[in-house]
């Protein structure tokens, strides 16, 4: 892996919670390393308001994110992708494209808080907590050695990042 950042895209069904809010964190744990994307099997037509209000909360600036669609990331022209993580079983359980660039790819799914029913404050629970697993499940990935890592060893470690986190946020 060269100097060059990265290329991470996450993936979703709809592009405008869960997707958006590791691409914002994965350029704020790791500026400079990553070059994070997002995009969905099925995009929303704008970001989901409580995505927004919490991102803003945050003093991200949200200015360049937008719902796309995955194929977006396949026309030509498209930068090779180094990873793909699947945020949603929608998405995980669709044909994917096939990816420029031979990225590694992992399943990191999580429930969808724009399910969630319940009063807004209730909600809002629901949206900040996806963005802390998003967020520890993130740095996490940002912290390993890249550069010292095998492919079968980091192929596992991607792996065990969905699952390892995913009995970790069902603790929480």
């Amino acid at each position: 892996m060269g100097n060059a950042p990265l290329n991470v895209l996450f993936v979703c069904k709809g592009n405008s919670v869960r997707s958006i809010m590791a691409e914002a964190i994965l350029g704020r744990v790791a500026p400079g390393k990553f070059a994070g994307h997002s995009a969905g099997s099925q995009p929303q037509t704008e970001i989901n308001p409580f995505t927004a209000r919490l991102l803003n909360s945050l003093n991200y600036d949200l200015s360049s994110f937008r719902p796309k669609d995955w194929n977006e990331f396949t026309e030509p022209g498209a930068a090779d992708l180094d990873f793909v993580f699947t945020l949603s079983e929608t998405a995980a359980n669709e044909p994917a494209p096939a990816w420029p660039g031979n990225p590694m790819t992992a399943r990191w799914t999580l429930p969808d808080p724009a399910d969630f029913e319940g009063e807004d404050v209730q909600k809002a629970i629901a949206f900040a907590d996806a963005y802390r697993m998003l967020n520890n499940r993130v740095s996490v990935f940002a912290a390993l050695p890249l550069a010292t890592l095998e492919t079968m060893a980091l192929q596992h470690r991607l792996d065990a990042i969905g699952k390892d986190m995913s009995k970790r946020d069902d603790a929480a």
